[in-house]
């Protein structure tokens, strides 16, 4: 019996590092998650403003939150505004890869 003493410990320990890494994941795929809201919203946004004749590009960046500033990507095609947006991440690589988009589309005003 006194050679099982601290097995608990030394098991916890060393399942800690996978325990830290699904925390992690999950939190990446949230943050994914939200900035696809914010894309979806930033898009809608952009078409509304298309479609009062205003920029639809400026509409669909003043609808996103600060630190989203540097990570987005506004087109707009004929009536069609696409946001595409880098979700916040520790890693860039990370970000790249989950990247989001999203379209509106409106009819511009005459």
């Amino acid at each position: 019996m006194a050679e099982e003493r601290g097995q608990a410990t030394v098991e916890l320990v060393a399942a800690l590092p996978a325990l830290l890494l699904a925390a992690v994941v999950a939190l990446q795929l949230l943050a994914a998650g939200y900035a696809l809201t914010l894309a979806d919203g930033a898009a809608e946004a952009g078409a509304l403003a298309l479609a009062s004749g205003g920029s639809a590009a400026g509409a669909a960046r003043s609808a996103l939150p600060g630190w989203a500033e540097d990570d987005v990507a506004v087109r707009v095609e004929g009536g069609t505004v696409t946001v595409r947006l880098l979700p916040p991440s520790p890693l860039r690589a990370v970000a790249d890869r989950l990247a989001v988009s999203s379209s509106a589309s409106a009819r511009p005003a005459r």
